[in-house]
């Protein structure tokens, strides 16, 4: 096992944390890491990879937050990862997270990994809702039974964190053999315990997983096999399982030469027989198990109702706005105050100094009211991601994805489609990465394809800006339409897909369908430092692209409307940007949109959604075009060119269903490996958003 070492020459301890999703794992380990990780992919996939180190008793600990998995069978690539990594010389210790509430349905990834072989220690988080629940777990005879340290920690409240880390530097080396087991069997082996043993040794003085007699003997005849023909192969007896269990990656690796063993597959029977195990662990160590009801259940009768659930989410969704507006542009008018004071200081300091005009312009119209004006919307974008981060680790947007499953399944899809969608509230890049949960390669295209109707936080600038300035006090009203018409735009897309499809489709029932397997979490009060790792992380990526995409966006946008074929122009309808958006207009002309300035802003904005609203500041002559003034000025502009509410809705349309912002499109490529489905999926997107536009500014004009 490969060995690192600290800053002070003491070995460094490499540690992985495995568990379900939803079990507190990340909470975990943002607890020991704080902000101080970094995240990557991990080599040849696309799953994310987050790392940290810290140093405590003059141990230093290199930490890796492992993808969630129910089970390490290597369905998903999820659990491809935990498993080629727990194997693997990097990790010396497993961090086992479970959630202690729910300790039956974790025990089953914990068996899995006690028959890894590597040294396991079983973290049980959540403990005070089991003890909110009335509810005791025996610590004392849990690790009697599985023969691991069973550490019960707090990841929200942090505590029993040092003696966490403290077990696993004392137990860094061991594996199985680390703890005695003690299951009190009466010297009857597996679950099959009416006869006495036929085993030439004992294997519960050995092993914490026993199987019946007729799975134990052919485990030995395999492992016999095994190291017979795989001289020197580590954990013999995991091998032999999987072989059981028809493990592909196993089978391949590792053929077995000689008479057939492997009559037929037994992992359902090893399945069945880790749940009785569990069934028989989960009566001795939990105590008082159906004391209380849990909080859990009553809520979910109300959030996860066949008819109420789905309004309910609107009307969450609607407040999550209502906060956003209200809030949010009460603090952003103290932006607005500090952007104009430093763009009227730096323009009175460059006219001081006699910088050339050309400069002046560039700095001022381009770079800060560009990068200056989208810094702006800051405050309404913390309130989006602070309501979002609330809602999914309160255990929340699982529920989502359940009750639309009832939806998603009559469009073709299963309500796991629904989670990459919910995630593109958020942003669009993490939500196509998403879509890799699914098992089906139809289901993943299509949810890549309607995931980017959903409104992602780029775009909100816009909302706000062009709302505000045409609908006074019903802005936040049709701001939330855009959420609303993006949800429907998707499940109408996803429909009509199915429609066409109906072969695939019922080939796909035929197989088993795209059923729903998903874990609802405990509800329970948000954890304040994962909520703000969460923030911050979606606020750095922000302030990121401000400086970087942005920035350099504002740039372009000012030469190309200040310089045309004679050279520097101050007259824009003679440079280059006039010329490429006069040419595009007439596509445009039908849906409202043709206004060349206009036009320049929407191409600008594949770039970075929030560029649209840079590049209008910039187009317009508008300095600060968030502030009183600087709307009032707009406002003034666009009126004069004959651009009405009807024109600012249109607009709002088509910049939440056309082509996404370019890191979403190389997130497509990635994902799909197609550069024709990425093209195809831009080419879809602009289809559809000029259709809808076309509707909605047609329709609008009846009305107007």
């Amino acid at each position: 096992m490969a060995q690192e070492h600290g800053k002070a020459g003491q070995p460094s301890v490499s540690i992985g944390f495995a568990g379900n999703p939803n079990c507190g794992k990340t909470t975990l380990f943002n607890a020991y890491t704080g902000a101080n990780l970094k995240v990557a992919n991990w080599p040849g996939v696309t799953v994310e990879k987050k790392e940290g180190r810290f140093r405590l008793h003059n141990h230093e600990y290199r930490l890796v937050d492992l993808p969630g998995a129910y089970s390490l069978t290597s369905y998903t690539m999820e659990e491809q990862v935990t498993r080629q990594y727990i194997l693997s010389d990097e990790v010396d210790v497993i961090i086992d997270v479970a959630d202690a509430s729910a300790l039956e349905r974790n025990l089953y990834l914990t068996l899995q990994l006690i028959e890894l072989g590597k040294p396991v220690i079983l973290a049980l988080n959540m403990m005070d809702i089991v003890e909110k629940r009335g509810m005791e777990i025996d610590t004392h005879r849990l690790p009697e039974m599985l023969g691991i340290p069973v550490i019960p920690v707090s990841a929200r409240r942090k505590t029993g964190l040092d003696i966490l880390m403290h077990a696993a530097a004392h137990h860094h080396g061991q594996g199985e053999e680390a703890m005695p087991l003690i299951h009190h069997h009466g010297g009857a082996e597996g679950p099959a315990r009416t006869s006495a043993t036929r085993h030439k040794h004992q294997h519960h003085k050995e092993f914490a997983m026993v199987y019946s007699d007729g799975i134990e003997d052919k485990i030995d005849q395999l492992m016999e096999r095994l190291e017979k023909q795989y001289p020197g192969l580590q954990n013999p007896r995991w091998h032999a399982i999987k072989l059981l269990e028809n493990d592909p990656e196993i089978t391949k690796a590792f053929p077995l030469e000689g008479p057939a063993v492997l009559d037929r597959s037994y992992e359902q029977d090893i399945i069945n027989e880790k749940y009785d195990f569990i069934k028989e662990v989960i009566d001795e160590v939990l105590v008082n198990k159906d004391k209380k009801a849990a909080v859990t259940d009553r809520a979910d009768e109300v959030f996860t109702h066949p008819v109420w659930g789905l309004p309910i989410f609107l009307l969450i969704m609607a407040l999550v706005f209502f906060l956003t507006f209200t809030i949010g542009d009460w603090l952003k008018g103290y932006f607005e105050w500090g952007l104009e004071v430093f763009s009227g200081g730096v323009l009175s300091g460059l006219e001081f100094l006699q910088v050339a005009p050309p400069l002046i312009s560039l700095l001022v119209d381009g770079i800060i009211a560009g990068v200056g004006g989208i810094l702006t919307f800051l405050p309404n974008i913390v309130i989006l991601f602070l309501a979002l981060a609330f809602l999914e680790d309160s255990g929340y947007m699982a529920r989502v994805a359940y009750v639309m499953d009832g939806i998603m399944g009559r469009l073709g899809l299963s309500g796991r489609s629904f989670i990459p969608m919910i995630l593109g509230f958020g942003c669009t890049v993490p939500a196509i990465m998403a879509s890799r949960a699914l098992e089906n390669k139809k289901d993943r295209f299509k949810t890549m394809l309607i995931t980017p109707f959903m409104s992602c936080s780029a775009r909100l600038p816009i909302y706000v800006l062009f709302s505000q300035l045409f609908f006074g006090g019903y802005a936040m009203l049709a701001a939330y339409s855009m959420y609303v018409l993006g949800l429907v735009v998707a499940v109408l897309v996803a429909l009509l897909i199915h429609l066409f499809d109906r072969k695939s489709e019922e080939e796909k029932a035929l197989s088993g369908g795209s059923a729903l397997l998903i874990e609802l979490p405990e509800y329970k009060a948000p954890s304040a430092h994962t909520i703000f790792i969460y923030v911050w992380e979606k606020v750095k990526d922000y302030l990121t692209k401000a400086g970087t995409t942005i920035f350099v966006a504002s740039i372009f946008m000012w030469f190309l409307l200040n310089f045309g074929p004679q050279g520097y122009s101050q007259d824009m309808s003679q440079t280059f940007g006039s010329q490429l958006g006069q040419f595009i207009v007439p596509f445009f002309a039908p849906i409202g949109l043709g206004f060349w300035q206009i036009v320049v802003a929407l191409i600008a904005g594949i770039s970075a959604k929030e560029v649209v609203v840079s590049s209008c500041a910039v187009l317009f002559s508008v300095s600060n075009v968030t502030s009183p003034a600087g709307m009032e000025a707009l406002s003034g502009v666009l009126a004069s060119i004959g651009f009405g509410p009807l024109n600012a809705y249109a607009l709002m349309t088509f910049s939440l269903l056309y082509v996404p912002c370019a890191a979403t499109l190389a997130t497509i490529k990635r994902e799909s490996g197609s550069w024709g489905w990425t093209l195809f999926s831009a080419a879809f997107q602009i289809m559809t958003a000029w259709v809808a536009t076309f509707i909605v500014y047609n329709v609008g004009a009846l009305f107007l």
